[in-house]
């Protein structure tokens, strides 16, 4: 009998023990990772790790501010655009409507903007779910100006998405759509009577207690401690250009901070912003789709959240529910992919075999990179990829992007972005090879 009770107390020790183990995270190794993306110039941006609503860890990397030699190191104090996560923002605040009998998740677009095409058939449970088919939509581009930088009416963007061309019937496929977002936004202010911002305030900052969280008006505003967003240039870093908030609105106008985001979706999933059974909408997937929100598997287990990003800020939200476990990450300058540094994260968390990153790049002199500057087209005329350099680093500008990306050398030929590209030049044909990930392969020739 002494021998039983004394196993059952070891195997009571050891699995508390484990379990405590697994929730406490490895701070040095976290601080080890992001140490070394700070050295190598590979990240900037904001972490925050909590559990069942409690913060486990937190860090800061890079500078929200950057005025040549002066540089304001970023802190958890600092505030992000977070792009596509406001979607998970908007789609919380329609379900809410939807509970409070406001609105129903099968009413028909024409209920609120019939000017749409197909808007008879389109319902509110697909646009959530992006199975409308409103396709997206740009302003007309001209080489004079960079028109994402400046404002857009509400009802200008409703103009183009009125005349644009469905991509599909509506419920038959999948396709991520911001201008449904667009739309819900404008469905939210039409039921009722009030501002995004309002409505935001009323059914989600205030009712939680988020400080940090709110909607972007204008350019970034260092004053409200916004950080400012970076390209990393071979070591040194130049400010990038904005996109107006305006365009994106309730697909992507967000700001907040990484901590306010772990808050967030810690109480969507305790049940605080809607119900149960709302939020079992929001994660039944369709195609990699829920409403507002999308799977992630990290360490072999099912993660629910968002991505987002614009120019080149960024932010990710994850949360595991089984261990209420929550990681948010935000960024005003990517340049390691956000996707690898939020998988090392959760693996160090998880005390999953995981190596530092070396994180080293090559450096190629501006005499090479200068052979493989130029516009490069296909078979297909529409198809036209710029590349350009700027210092040590060359920039990979693809159809219909207002910017470009930068480059990483991994040999004096060939280039990447971590994790989705790699672009190999043959300066003597004059060719730019451009491999994606998954195994597509497209080559391009240099126009005289």
């Amino acid at each position: 009998m002494i021998k039983s009770n004394n196993l059952s107390a070891t195997l009571l020790a050891v699995t508390l023990f484990t379990a405590g183990f697994a929730q406490s995270p490895d701070k040095a190794k976290l601080d080890q990772f992001f140490d070394r993306l700070a050295e190598k110039n590979k990240a900037m941006g904001s972490l925050t790790i909590a559990k069942d609503g409690k913060v486990l860890y937190t860090r800061a990397i890079g500078y929200s501010q950057i005025n040549g030699t002066e540089k304001r190191p970023l802190t958890a104090a600092n505030r992000f655009r977070i792009g596509s996560i406001t979607k998970m923002f908007t789609a919380t605040m329609i379900l809410q409507l939807a509970e409070e009998g406001k609105l129903k998740l099968t009413d028909n677009l024409d209920k609120f903007f019939p000017q749409i095409p197909n808007a008879g058939k389109i319902t509110i449970v697909q646009m959530l779910g992006h199975r409308s088919g409103i396709p997206n939509v740009r302003r007309a581009q001209n080489a004079q100006e960079n028109v994402s930088t400046i404002p857009i009416t509400k009802e200008e963007v409703l103009a183009l998405i009125a005349k644009a061309t469905p991509d599909f019937e509506p419920g038959t496929k999948n396709s991520y759509s911001n201008a449904a977002y667009f739309l819900l936004g404008l469905v939210l202010e039409k039921v009722t009577g009030k501002s995004y911002e309002e409505v935001l305030r009323e059914k989600i900052t205030a009712k939680i207690g988020l400080k940090d969280t709110y909607t972007a008006t204008g350019n970034i505003d260092v004053n409200k401690n916004e950080a400012l967003t970076y390209f990393n240039l071979g070591g040194n870093w130049k400010q990038g250009g904005e996109t107006h908030p305006s365009v994106f609105f309730g697909a992507g106008h967000i700001i907040s901070t990484s901590n306010d985001l772990a808050q967030f979706i810690q109480a969507l999933f305790d049940g605080k912003l809607i119900s149960r059974e709302s939020l079992d909408q929001m994660k039944t997937m369709r195609n990699d789709e829920g409403l507002g929100m999308m799977p992630f598997t990290f360490a072999g287990k099912t993660f629910y959240g968002h991505t987002g990003g614009g120019d080149n800020y960024g932010a990710w939200l994850s949360y595991e529910p089984e261990e209420k476990l929550a990681v948010a990450y935000t960024t005003n300058a990517k340049v390691y992919p956000v996707d690898n540094i939020v998988r090392g994260v959760v693996d160090i968390y998880y005390n999953k075999p995981f190596t530092i990153p070396a994180l080293e790049s090559l450096v190629i002199s501006p005499e090479v990179l200068d052979k493989y500057v130029g516009v490069y087209s296909g078979p297909e005329a529409a198809v036209k990829c710029k590349i350009t350099r700027e210092g040590g680093t060359l920039f990979f500008q693809p159809p219909g992007a207002q910017s470009g990306v930068p480059l990483e050398a991994t040999a004096p030929d060939k280039f990447q972005i971590e994790g989705a590209v790699v672009i190999e030049f043959d300066a003597a044909k004059n060719q730019m090879i451009i491999k994606r990930k998954g195994g597509a392969e497209r080559v391009l020739t240099k126009e005289k």
